[in-house]
């Protein structure tokens, strides 16, 4: 004897048919799909990179000129050291990297933009409308923080990263291990930066709200502090320099969550 086969449910209510699938469903792709369109992405952000880079290369020099210039300004008035290369092809390796970092500075929009159009299926119809506001807000928060970085922080870092060793010591610095500190920092800063755009996505799909983040302030304190020890050299004055711009997005961004926030509290029960 066979038994009665299940019916398959439907996506409409008989009674009324109206469609009952949520809106988000309606986009839901299986996983080789999402590992497709991610590739996608990936490439189109790589290729927006490459031609980046290519532009860059035809004014690395100048690049690299202004990318120096406040280690040569520290140089300069503490009159402790010079600049040098300790491999025979240190120069032409690190202007090749000097003009990588530059075409994913000028390919950030579209990076970001390939990222929020990834991102994009998981929200609501009427949160798309979000996707290029984002894109913007992400590059030039990007911009600020890396712009804050080499404006701010390389300025008063750098004099004191000289003065702070003994007097008859000489500093004779590499191309290649400048380069390194100097873009792990802009990339440091500028990631660091996009805490409200982050915090915003966050509110947007439900996961936290303004209590949240208001309840877990004190450890958000440690956790800031933690960052800025791991992503700036090992002293004080810079892990302070980072850390009071992150306090102070932080702040900013309890008030755009308790604008942007879609979390339902359950009512409290009663005492």
């Amino acid at each position: 004897m066979k038994l009665p086969r299940k019916p398959e449910p439907l996506p409409f209510d008989i009674a009324d048919g109206t469609d009952t699938e949520s809106p988000v469903d309606q986009f839901r792709m299986p996983l080789m799909e999402h590992l497709r369109e991610l590739r996608r992405r990936l490439i189109i952000a790589l290729a927006a990179t490459l031609v980046g880079m290519v532009g860059c290369l035809a004014f690395v020099n100048q690049i690299w000129d202004f990318l120096v210039a406040p280690m040569n300004d520290a140089l300069v008035s503490t009159g402790r050291g010079t600049m040098a290369i300790t491999a025979p092809l240190e120069g032409f390796m690190t202007l090749m990297k000097v003009g990588a970092f530059a075409g994913v500075l000028l390919a950030s929009p579209v990076i970001f933009y390939q990222l929020w159009k990834f991102v994009a299926p998981g929200l609501y119809p009427k949160e798309k409308r979000f996707v290029l506001p984002l894109v913007a807000s992400s590059s030039i928060l990007f911009l600020a923080g890396a712009s804050f970085g080499y404006f701010v922080i390389f300025r008063y870092a750098f004099p004191f990263f000289i003065q702070v060793t003994s007097e008859d010591v000489q500093a004779v610095l590499s191309m290649d291990s400048y380069l390194s500190v100097a873009v792990r920092l802009l990339l440091a800063f500028g990631t660091c930066f996009e805490l409200p755009v982050v915090a915003w996505f966050l509110a947007r799909i439900g996961l936290i709200d303004h209590r949240d983040m208001v309840k877990f302030f004190k450890y958000s304190v440690v956790v800031i502090f933690a960052v800025s020890a791991f992503l700036t050299p090992p002293d004080v004055l810079s892990q302070f320099m980072m850390a009071v711009p992150l306090l102070i997005l932080y702040g900013l961004s309890i008030g755009i969550v308790r604008l942007a926030t879609t979390k339902v509290r359950e009512p409290a029960p009663d005492a």
